[in-house]
């Protein structure tokens, strides 16, 4: 049955009945658009695209890999190091006033009145 279908006669008749020659008005029309050059054009087209498409996102897939590891290698470290300094930072200046001292000048920063 899946041969009758392939071969575009609908419902199962194959004398196809009134002068039809073997296939029904639908089925002599679908096997007409479904061999034209435009639909192949378009499944051309479609598969093209789909490829392209993989393509990209193949190498999408390996740029993320690639900027991933390298903000794990190079970034996070230095993030890391930034939190110490800060942390100690503020222990410096929590001592300085528990001892009752001014706090350290920071960089950039005014210095105290006299």
């Amino acid at each position: 049955m899946a041969a009758q279908i392939r071969r575009g006669s609908l419902g199962g008749s194959s004398s196809g009945g009134a002068g039809e020659g073997g296939g029904g008005v639908l089925a002599r029309l679908s096997s007409f658009v479904s061999q034209s050059s435009v639909v192949y054009r378009g499944k051309k087209a479609a598969l093209d695209a789909a490829g392209v498409a993989h393509k990209l996102l193949r190498s999408t897939g390996k740029a993320a890999w690639i900027a991933g590891t390298t903000l794990l290698v190079l970034v996070v470290p230095l993030i890391i190091e930034m939190d110490r300094e800060q942390q100690l930072n503020e222990l410096e200046m929590q001592q300085a006033s528990l001892l009752g001292s001014p706090p350290p000048v920071m960089a950039g920063a005014p210095p105290p009145p006299k």
